[in-house]
Order: C-alpha cells, then structure tokens, then sequence
C-alpha cells in the first residue's frame, strides 16, 4: 500500500487483527484520521455481524484438513497465513481451487443467505452515520460524476446526478464498498428532516422482485430487484415516503 492508495478491506482486517508492521499502521492511522467515511468503513468491518466463529468451526469439521495443511505447508514460511480472519480467506480460496464444493466452507454460507445479509451489512453500515458525517463532503458535480463512474464500471450501470436528485435531500457522495468480493454500490443524500439516507445496489441473479419492506438497526428499508441488480433505500425516513423516492429512483435509472 502507498501512502495515497486507499485501504483494502483486507488491510483494514488485518489492521483490525494487528497482523500489521508500524509502518503500515501509521499509514492506515493516517488515512482513517484524515477520510471520515474511510473510518466508518473500519468502524463497520470492527462491529460486522457475521458469524465467522461459526464459520470457523463449521470450517474445521468439513474441511479435508489434512489436505489442507499440506497445501499451506507448501507455501514459502513468509507466506503462510496467521491462523485468523484472513487465514480463513486463504483456506476457502485454496479448497475451492482444488475443486471442494464451496459450500462446505462459509462461502457458501454466504452465498445462501446473500440476499438478506447484504441488507444487513448496509444496515450495519449506515447505523454508523450521522448529519456531521456527510456536512464536510464537497457537492460538485464533476465529482459525483466521477464517483457514478466508477460505480458503472463494477455494477454495470449508467448513472447520471440527474436522475439521482430527490426532493428536499442533497446528494452528497457516491462510493464502492466490498465484502468477501461482492461490490456493493452506496450513493448517499443528506435529508435535512431525517439525516443521512443511502440506495445501495449490488449485483443480483435471482430475478426481479417488487418493492418490500423491512426495519433494521432502527432505519426503515425498502428494496427490490430487477434482472441483474437487488436494490435498497434505507433510512430514518417514513416508510412510506421512503418507497415514494424508491419508485422515483426506479424509474430514472431504468429509463
């Protein structure tokens, strides 16, 4: 990592881990003091909910353990994974490489449960937010064009500031996240009735679903999908306004 590159998740892990030198500290130290929504991502990954003890265990008792071991034993001493979060990674890569179903590891757990965690995980995520996180972030438009862009690029979408102006809230920063390499678009507004709000897509194969409701971390979500992308709008607003601008959204982007 660079001193201007932004962090991986991976890295943030392992700085979460303290599986990082000084010197790769300090410049994640750096990073997360001077990019409020970058110290939010960390908080976010810190505070994760999901399961990795149980996939851990479920890991141990379906793995081919012996197998296992001979592959990492053959990786140069520098090279071999710490027995932690990202071991876990390497272990799942390296079994599914080698032709083990997926599912015996907690890939697959996450891919069958994918449609109903990821909500979760932006859920997670915009619990963390509050008004004075979005104040300082610029409104340009050449900006936001830019960060639409590179949302294009990894979800397949063509997206305009137009088509993303709401009444009342102001549209403030658009950024991609990832988890265990599902990217996950988030395009943020600041209300200034309700705070901040968030439409978060990520790529989808299960075909398209109407609009539906459900409540987490005490924000209120709503959420479809079309043929190759699942949709959510989540925020402190009411429901019903927010399925209001969740049709508005629907509508320009598709068009």
């Amino acid at each position: 990592m660079n001193d201007h590159a932004i962090p991986s998740d991976e890295q943030l892990v392992a700085y979460l881990d303290d599986q990082l030198d000084t010197e790769q500290r300090n410049r994640i130290d750096t990073a997360i003091a001077e990019d409020s929504l970058l110290n939010l991502r960390l908080q976010w990954l810190a505070r994760s909910s999901l399961p990795f003890k149980d996939a851990y265990d479920q890991a141990g008792r379906q793995a081919p353990v012996e197998r296992l071991q001979s592959m990492l034993d053959s990786l140069p001493i520098p090279e071999r994974p710490a027995m932690d979060r990202r071991w876990f990674l390497v272990a799942a890569a390296a079994l599914v490489v080698s032709g083990v179903v997926a599912d015996r590891l907690f890939i697959g757990w996450q891919q069958g449960q994918q449609q109903n965690d990821w909500r979760a995980l932006m859920a997670d995520y915009m619990a963390l937010y509050v008004p004075q996180t979005l104040d300082h972030l610029p409104g340009d438009e050449a900006a936001q064009r830019a960060q639409l862009r590179t949302i294009d690029a990894r979800l397949g979408l063509t997206l305009v500031p137009a088509n993303l102006a709401l009444p009342r809230a102001q549209f403030k920063h658009a950024q991609i996240l990832e988890y265990d390499g599902m990217p996950i678009a988030q395009m943020i507004w600041l209300d200034p009735a309700h705070g901040p709000l968030a439409l978060c897509v990520t790529r989808s194969s299960s075909g398209s679903r109407p609009f539906a409701h459900e409540r987490r971390r005490e924000l209120n979500i709503v959420y479809w999908a079309d043929l190759e992308h699942a949709w959510m709008l989540i925020g402190h607003n009411p429901a019903a306004d927010l399925e209001d601008m969740a049709r508005l959204l629907q509508t320009r982007i598709s068009a």
